[in-house]
C-alpha cells in the first residue's frame, strides 16, 4: 500500500513559480511509475507529466504537450516533485500525485489517470492575473 500527501501549492501571480512536493509513505518510489494530474472546475482531470521508471533504460517521462518547457517532474527514493515555472491563470487547478506499480509494456498508458492505483488528496494552486 502506497500513501501520497501533496504540499506546495497556494496562490502565485502569473508569471510565478511553484514547486509541488509529493511525499510516499508504505513504499518507495523505486519501482513506481509516478504522475502529476490536474483538475479545473467543470473539466475533466488531465495529465500534467508522467514518469516511467524501467529498470533496464532509466526512466522516461511524458509531459502534456502545452506544458512541455514550464513543467519539470523529478522524484527521489520518497518524495516527487513537480517545478512549475512561468504560470499562467489557466494554470489554475487542483493537482493530484498518483503512483502504480503495475508494469505495461506499452509505456505511453501510464498518460492515463485510469493507469494509476494510488492518489494523493490534492494541493490547490491558484494562478492570479
Amino acid at each position: 500500500q502506497v500513501q501520497l500527501v501533496e504540499s506546495g501549492g497556494g496562490l502565485v501571480q502569473a508569471g510565478g513559480s511553484l514547486r509541488l512536493s509529493c511525499a510516499a509513505s508504505g513504499r518507495t518510489f523505486s519501482s513506481h511509475a509516478l504522475g502529476w494530474f490536474r483538475q479545473a472546475p467543470g473539466k475533466e482531470r488531465e495529465l500534467v507529466t508522467a514518469m516511467v521508471f524501467i529498470a533496464w533504460s532509466g526512466d522516461s517521462t511524458y509531459y502534456a504537450d502545452s506544458l512541455k518547457g514550464r513543467f519539470t517532474i523529478s522524484r527521489d527514493d520518497t518524495a516527487m516533485y513537480l517545478q512549475m515555472s512561468n504560470l499562467k491563470v489557466e494554470d489554475t487547478a487542483v493537482y493530484y500525485c498518483a503512483a502504480t506499480n503495475r508494469y505495461y509494456s506499452d509505456s505511453s498508458l501510464y498518460t492515463r489517470a485510469a493507469t494509476y492505483d494510488y492518489w494523493g488528496q490534492g494541493t490547490q494552486v491558484t494562478v492570479s492575473s
